[in-house]
């Protein structure tokens, strides 16, 4: 049957939650960029809005200035919600390794309680007696 309809594909391993971390903030650190670029053209709008007089020309700027205002408080939100998903996944990761620490833990306890039990096994209470007395 495989000659009729061929193989599945392979499937690729599912990213792990610090790759996940990574990409998010990559991306939180390009609309930061973004962000920059945005107040550096703000500054030029207000440099230029304070040279002109009231008119047309002014409110023209005016426009360009708020446009961009708008931009970058959309960037802002953005990179908080970015912020805070990177936020929520560092916290699922050291969850699961305070668990996967938690069980590690349990089984060293294990083993050491088996140790004990084998090691008090070994004790002749009986012979403790008698070397006391």
């Amino acid at each position: 049957m495989n000659r009729f309809f061929g193989k599945a594909k392979p499937k690729a391993p599912p990213p792990s939650l610090t790759d996940c971390i990574g990409t998010v903030d990559s991306r939180a650190e390009s609309i930061d960029k973004k962000i920059a670029r945005l107040d550096a053209e703000l500054v030029k709008y207000k440099d230029q809005m304070k040279k002109m007089r009231e008119g047309p020309a002014k409110n023209t700027v005016k426009q360009k200035a708020l446009r961009v205002l708008k931009q970058k408080r959309m960037y802002e939100q953005q990179r908080d919600n970015l912020a805070q998903q990177s936020f929520n996944m560092e916290q699922a990761n050291y969850t699961i390794q305070a668990l996967k620490d938690t069980k590690t833990t349990v089984d060293a306890m294990k083993l050491g309680v088996k140790e004990m039990k084998k090691a008090y096994k070994q004790v002749k209470i009986d012979q403790i007696e008698v070397s006391l007395l």
